[in-house]
């Protein structure tokens, strides 16, 4: 029995031991695969993620030059220009003010008055510029392909008599009169300080960014000052990329006017690169690059790795030892440590159930609050930029009032529309927040109808001039309690959602009486609502016109909801127009005429 005993102990122990290596074996080989598996994630949200950025920033430069260039137009439109006078004292107190507006945006170091013969009549250039007055300046190809075209340009690099390496925005002065040409008006800009207001053009050992003219030649690169103003296909930038073909072929295809990104290492680390043309209208002008060091994308996470993969060998470790302490002292108690076990493994699996659980609620709400601060961003700059232009012509000299009135109907239209963003994005943070505050008054809702239907016709009167709206309602006395102003806001975000899907037609209301609630129905004749919207048809951003933001059926089925309705919409694929219903409890049923 003894021999028995102590084989079934030798079998015992090395089972243990077979084991506890198989264990460290697969604990590392899993580490491994898990690793690669969150390194790959990681590497593809960062290239998501600079993917966008690439472009945003593109789009940034691309709209602060067509700022820079309308601000040239203001000049060249002025009454001294077109009278054909470029220089003399309030020519000069004009360059100078524009000269600061433009320094209020982005670095401009001189702005230029050139004659139909290319001489500079009058000049504005930051301090320490040497003043360049009566040089003749038309043998620049900028100059040539300005008086040629008579439209905008934007030049390629050049390196001026400072030795410093710009650009130049020129705007022809045409004669508003007979169209003859008078002269061009230029602005120059570093290359190095117009590109850092972007991103880091210093340091190669970071996130940077390059740029190129149309040439290829590198207007801001953050790998070496001593680039600057050299062809990316030249001996030296090559030599510094040790010739690296596939940056050379990206490069070439941004060159071609196209986005996208590649890896490489050219000798100083592994690098991501995502790329993109910079356009102030159909034909881009520069290119841009951002290129970040792998090394640091990596870097985010090799922390967290190591401390998890710690905490698991230490517990894969505390899990052998006691294993052994167990099978040696207390074998008798074989049954009750299996029961324990298989409870601490069946806990395990559920914290990971629950973290990961966790993790993907946590992921789904970052995606939610990214995506909605993407489109909020996007439709707040939406009405600045035409509010910025027109009170930067409002501001130039001798226009007529019609011009001036249409230049303030602009900035009326767009400051309401960002009145209404700013509004609705207010109630969807309350909402969301569940600080969403309601009144609770005894309201007649028949009234509350009638009243919105006014305040949308007086609205809408110059949008929808073919659209007739309609109320029909067999009880004048309809009361409920509850929010006036809310339920203002439902009527009107459903009577406007009508009429963008509308516009030539017909909308109709009516309510009805339903025992303990009443039932309104907003019907129109307009296009209907798409199957793929259907779905997530009340979800914020869901649909979205020229005329809103997306967010109001989202607000008004919380509205609804909060006052104990319920809202819903329908849609059929053979009859024309959407019909959205909402109902409210009744306040008192006996005061219903």
């Amino acid at each position: 029995m003894r021999l028995i005993r102590s084989k079934l102990m030798y079998i015992g122990v090395i089972s243990v031991i077979i084991i506890a290596v198989a264990s460290y074996g697969l604990f590392f080989f899993f580490q491994r695969v898990n690793e690669k598996s969150i390194r790959e994630s990681i590497f593809e949200h960062e290239l998501d993620h600079q993917i966008s950025s690439t472009n945003s920033i593109s789009q940034h430069i691309g709209s602060d030059l067509r700022l820079v260039t309308s601000m040239l137009e203001d000049l060249g439109d002025s009454i001294y220009l077109q009278n054909e006078t470029l220089s003399g004292d309030k020519v000069s107190k004009l360059l100078e003010k524009k000269f600061n507006q433009i320094n209020s945006l982005t670095k401009v170091d001189s702005l230029l008055i050139i004659d139909k013969d290319g001489v500079i009549t009058t000049r504005k250039a930051s301090k320490g510029l040497e003043a360049l007055m009566n040089k003749d300046i038309s043998f620049n190809e900028f100059m040539k392909q300005t008086k040629e075209s008579l439209q905008p340009v934007y030049s390629d690099g050049f390196t001026g008599i400072d030795g410093k390496y710009r650009i130049a925005i020129t705007y022809p002065i045409i004669s508003l009169n007979d169209g003859h040409y008078i002269g061009t008006v230029v602005a120059t800009l570093p290359t190095i300080e117009f590109f850092k207001n972007y991103g880091n053009v210093n340091d190669i050992n970071s996130q940077f960014l390059v740029a190129f003219d149309k040439k290829g030649n590198l207007l801001a690169v953050g790998a070496s000052g001593d680039l600057v103003g050299k062809n990316f296909f030249g001996k030296e930038t090559q030599q510094f990329i040790n010739h690296n073909n596939d940056l050379n072929n990206l490069t070439r295809y941004l060159l071609a006017g196209n986005i996208g990104y590649a890896m490489y290492d050219y000798g100083r680390g592994e690098r991501l690169n995502t790329q993109s043309p910079i356009l102030t209208g159909a034909k881009p002008v520069y290119f841009l690059q951002i290129v970040t060091p792998t090394d640091r994308i990596y870097s985010k996470i090799n922390s967290v790795l190591f401390t998890e993969g710690v905490k698991m060998l230490t517990l894969l470790t505390g899990t052998t030892a006691a294993i052994i302490v167990l099978v040696f002292l207390l074998r008798k108690w074989y049954s009750i440590l299996q029961d324990e076990v298989t409870k601490r493994t069946r806990d395990l699996n559920d914290s990971n159930y629950k973290l990961m659980k966790a993790n993907e609620s946590l992921k789904n709400k970052d995606e939610a609050q990214n995506k909605f601060i993407n489109v909020a961003a996007h439709e707040l700059r939406t009405p600045i930029q035409p509010i910025l232009n027109a009170i930067y012509l409002l501001q130039s000299a001798n226009l007529m009032p019609e011009k001036q009135n249409q230049y303030m109907d602009i900035i009326k239209r767009n400051t309401e529309k960002l009145v209404r963003l700013a509004e609705d994005i207010l109630d969807v943070t309350r909402i969301e927040s569940n600080s969403l505050k309601l009144m609770s008054e005894r309201i007649n809702l028949y009234d509350v109808i009638l009243n919105s239907i006014e305040e949308y016709n007086r609205n809408g009167q110059f949008i929808y001039k073919d659209l007739i709206v309609n109320y029909e309602s067999a009880n004048k006395s309809i009361f409920v309690s509850g929010d006036k102003m809310r339920l203002s806001q439902v009527m009107l975000n459903l009577l406007d959602n009508a009429g963008k899907f509308t516009k030539r037609g017909s909308i109709t209301i009516t309510t009805e009486i339903k025992s303990d609630s009443v039932q309104v129905t907003v019907k129109d004749t307009g296009t209907g609502i798409h199957p793929e919207i259907y779905p997530k048809l009340f979800s914020k951003f869901a649909t979205k016109s020229d005329r809103g933001t997306g967010l109001g059926l989202f607000i008004s089925k919380s509205i609804v909801e909060a006052h104990g309705g319920k809202i819903w919409a329908e849609s059929s694929s053979h009859q024309k127009g959407a019909t959205f219903i909402f109902t409210l409890p009744l306040s008192d049923q006996e005061n219903i005429e």
